[in-house]
């Protein structure tokens, strides 16, 4: 696959890093991500990645956009109230970059479907705000093999990790990275959404955008991977730290 003179144009700042050059350019425009939620850290993601040149993304959501997303998802417009966010989110996407083919799902993953959506990404993005969605999207690429860059908001405070268990399936538990359900064995009897608790709308930029950088890493296999590592960012202190996650031998997805 060679660059087009207009490609070389466009992703010229990339080409010029060492860590990506021509080949990491090429993967990327190769690549397939899957992006489970459109919302506050889907959208910047989906913005940045096909700013980048990923060559195919899959958009799933099954919400409209409404008046209250607009504080913090800046994907989407005022005059879009009421479309599909995978409508208006296809079209955004297009008009920043034609290279990319964007896929609509307009569905709510779940368990029964997360895998029929999932199958055929090279890597997948949730930016969902249920623990429901999570462990399904979590499930289903541990089944089919594929990274997971994972993340999640409220208040001030977010996490971004990556999760590769089902690329060690069966190696030895000193040899595993752990899955989503390693960090969150269950769901809290009460989840605390941006809905019911708030959230800084600049925040999901900096996370969506950190979501990207994570995938953009993998793709182009540059970088240390945030696998097996949980970062965590404070926002009223601009403090962040970076902690181990090992594999949970009892995990009901990736344990045993």
């Amino acid at each position: 696959m060679s660059l087009t003179p207009e490609q070389l144009e466009r992703y010229a700042r990339h080409i010029m890093l060492r860590e990506i050059g021509g080949v990491g350019q090429q993967k990327l425009l190769k690549a397939h991500v899957a992006l489970v939620g459109l919302g506050a850290l889907g959208g910047p993601a989906a913005l940045y990645l096909a700013a980048a040149g990923v060559g195919q993304l899959t958009v799933i959501d099954d919400d409209a956009v409404s008046l209250s997303n607009l504080q913090r998802q800046v994907l989407f417009g005022t005059s879009e109230v009421g479309v599909p966010k995978t409508e208006a989110g296809a079209s955004r996407l297009t008009f920043i970059n034609p290279d990319v083919t964007i896929h609509q799902k307009r569905e709510r993953l779940g368990a029964t479907n997360a895998r029929d959506l999932l199958s055929g990404a090279d890597i997948v993005i949730d930016g969902s705000d249920s623990f429901a969605t999570r462990f399904d999207v979590n499930a289903a690429c541990h089944v089919l093999g594929l990274p997971l860059v994972s993340g999640a908001v409220g208040r001030w405070s977010a996490q971004v990790s990556v999760f590769k268990s089902g690329l060690t399936k069966g190696k030895l538990l000193k040899d595993r990275l752990p899955c989503y359900r390693c960090l969150v064995n269950e769901a809290p009897e009460a989840e605390e959404t941006c809905a019911a608790v708030g959230v800084v709308g600049p925040l999901t930029g900096m996370i969506g955008a950190r979501l990207a950088l994570e995938a953009v890493k993998e793709i182009a296999s540059v970088g240390t991977s945030l696998a097996g590592k949980l970062w965590l960012f404070d926002g009223l202190t601009g403090d962040s730290r970076t902690v181990g996650l090992p594999a949970d031998p009892a995990c009901a997805v990736c344990g045993g």
